[in-house]
C-alpha cells in the first residue's frame, strides 16, 4: 500500500480550434485523478504545472516522431505532446491512457531530480501508472519470451528506440519487470529507488540499497520466473490438450441436449394430460 500526502498535479491543456472537443475533455478530467501517479513514483515537485500541448499533424510536433506514437513527454521542461488524430496503440488503449503515461514520465523525471533512471524502468514504472496490467500484456510476454528466451537490460533499452514491434516488445517485458519488482519489494520500492537517486545514487546503488539485491540478480530471477511460464505454454497448446477441450465440450453439449429433451418431454406430457382431463 502506498503512504503519502494527497497530491495534485496541475495540468495546463493548449490545443488548436479543431481540438478543443477534445481539449474540453481530457480537462474535464477531476484534479485528483492522477494523484495516484504521484504518489507511486514518489514525486516531491509538483508544483509547476505540466504543459499538456495537443497537436495536429501539420504542427511541428509530429517532426521526427514515428506515426505509430501517440504522445511523448519532454521531463526536464514538463512537457507533454499528444497527437490526438492518432489511435493510441499498445500499450495504451485512449488518449487518457497516453496522457496517464507521459504524466508519469514528467513525474519520474521530478522525483529522481533529474538524475539518470534507464529507459527500462522509467517505461516500466510508467506503464504501472498508466493502467492496471491486462490479460494482453502477460500473452505478449510469453509470445516474446519463446521467440527470444532472455534479453539483456541493455538490449531492452535499444529496443525501445527500434521500430513499431520492437517497442511493442520492450513496453511488454519492461512492464512485466517492473511489476514483478513491485510485487517482490513493494509498491513504495519506485519511489524509493527514485528518493536514492534524487540523493545522488546512481540507479544501481539505488536499487540495491532500496531492494537488498544487485539488479542483474532480479534481472536473472525475472527471466527464470518467465521461463518457468513459457514451459506451460506447448502443453496448454499441445493437440492432446486441445482434444481434451473438444472432449469435454462434447460432453457437455450432450448432457444440455439431453436434458433440453427431458424437459420438452415432461412439458408435452403435462400438456397432454391437460387435453385428456
Amino acid at each position: 500500500m502506498m503512504h503519502g500526502p494527497f497530491i495534485t498535479v496541475p495540468l495546463e491543456f493548449q490545443a488548436p480550434p479543431e481540438l478543443e472537443a477534445v481539449r474540453a475533455r481530457l480537462s474535464s478530467i477531476p484534479p485528483g485523478h492522477f494523484d495516484d501517479i504521484a504518489q507511486r513514483v514518489g514525486s516531491v515537485d509538483t508544483g509547476l504545472p505540466v504543459r499538456v500541448i495537443l497537436a495536429d499533424e501539420k504542427s511541428e510536433w509530429v517532426r521526427g516522431v514515428a506515426p505509430w506514437i501517440a504522445g511523448f513527454a519532454i521531463g526536464r521542461s514538463g512537457l507533454i505532446v499528444i497527437f490526438p488524430a492518432r489511435t493510441p496503440s499498445y500499450p495504451h488503449s485512449s488518449l487518457e491512457d497516453v496522457l496517464r503515461h507521459e504524466l508519469a514520465h514528467i513525474l519520474i523525471t521530478r522525483a529522481a531530480a533529474g538524475g539518470d533512471v534507464p529507459r527500462w524502468f522509467n517505461e516500466g514504472l510508467a506503464m504501472s501508472a498508466e493502467r492496471e496490467w491486462h490479460f494482453e500484456d502477460q500473452g505478449r510476454v510469453l509470445l516474446y519470451v519463446l521467440s527470444n528466451p532472455q534479453m539483456s537490460i541493455e538490449g531492452l533499452n535499444r529496443a525501445f528506440s527500434g521500430d513499431e514491434q520492437a517497442q511493442k516488445r520492450a513496453y511488454a517485458l519492461a512492464g512485466a519487470f517492473v511489476r514483478q519488482l513491485m510485487q517482490m519489494y513493494g509498491e513504495n520500492m519506485p519511489g524509493q529507488v527514485l528518493a536514492n537517486i534524487r540523493g545522488g545514487m546512481s540507479f544501481e546503488a539505488a536499487f540495491r540499497y532500496t531492494t537488498g539485491v544487485q539488479i542483474v540478480l532480479a534481472e536473472a530471477e525475472f527471466w527464470r520466473s518467465q521461463r518457468l511460464w513459457s514451459r506451460w505454454v506447448p502443453i496448454i497448446t499441445s493437440s492432446a490438450a486441445l482434444w481434451l477441450v473438444v472432449t469435454f465440450l462434447a460432453l457437455l453439449a450432450i448432457r444440455r441436449r439431453r436434458q433440453k429433451d427431458a424437459d420438452f418431454e415432461r412439458k408435452w406430457a403435462e400438456e397432454d394430460g391437460d387435453i385428456h382431463q
